[in-house]
């Protein structure tokens, strides 16, 4: 028998120090929910969104 309980599952991705809440103006939800494709998180989306920018700027500030 192993010493250590088995993973079952995904990784967990959520640090409990990494949550943010976010307000966004009125509608932006929905225009999220219909650019998503099938089966996508809504919160995959953001990440993704997020992720994109951090890098666009950081080679924004790059560039002489």
């Amino acid at each position: 028998m192993a010493d250590s309980p088995a993973r079952v599952g995904r990784n967990r991705i959520n640090d409990p120090q990494e949550k943010v809440t976010a307000r966004f103006p009125t509608g932006t939800l929905a225009r999220i929910k219909g650019v998503l494709v099938q089966k996508e998180p809504q919160s995959e989306f953001l990440r993704k969104a997020v992720e994109r920018e951090i890098e666009r700027r950081k080679t924004d500030r790059s560039e002489p």
